[in-house]
C-alpha cells in the first residue's frame, strides 16, 4: 500500500520520549550490533553509522553512508530504511523505503514492542 498516509497524531512529551528511548535503545543493542559491528571502507559508498530521527509524529531509522569514490571520497549521506508512524497510544504503522524513495506501509497498528520485533526480524526492513 503506498505511503500516502495523514500525519501521524503527535503524542504528549511523555509518550514521544518513551518511544524515541526505545528506538534509540533497539538501534544501539539490535541493529549497530547485527548490522555495522565495524565500518568497512570500499571504494563505493559503505554505511558509518546506524541512527534515528523522531519528527512529526515519526521515528525513522537511517543509515549514514560515506562515499570512498574518487571524485567524493569523505563525504556523507543519509538514507532512510524503515519507520514507524504512531497512529494512536502505543499504535504503530510500519513502513519500508523501496528503492523508488517512496514510503511504503507493510503493518498496521502494532504496539511499539512488537513494531521494535519485527524491525528485527522482517529482511525487507532491514538496512543494506
Amino acid at each position: 500500500m503506498a505511503a500516502t498516509a495523514p500525519r501521524p497524531v503527535a503524542p504528549n512529551g511523555a509518550e514521544k520520549q518513551a518511544i524515541v528511548t526505545a528506538c534509540e535503545a533497539f538501534i544501539r543493542d539490535a541493529l549497530k550490533p547485527r548490522f555495522l559491528p565495524q565500518i568497512v571502507p570500499t571504494e563505493w559508498n559503505y554505511v558509518v553509522d546506524i541512527h534515528g530521527a523522531w519528527a512529526a509524529g515519526r521515528y525513522r531509522f537511517i543509515q549514514r553512508f560515506r562515499s570512498g569514490m574518487e571524485h567524493n571520497r569523505g563525504e556523507e549521506f543519509d538514507a532512510p530504511f524503515a519507520r514507524i508512524d504512531r497512529v494512536g497510544p502505543n499504535r504503530f504503522d510500519i513502513y519500508w523505503m523501496r528503492h523508488t524513495g517512496k514510503w511504503w506501509r507493510l503493518h498496521t497498528g502494532v504496539t511499539l514492542v512488537k513494531a521494535l520485533r519485527i524491525l528485527e526480524t522482517d529482511g525487507i526492513l532491514h538496512p543494506v
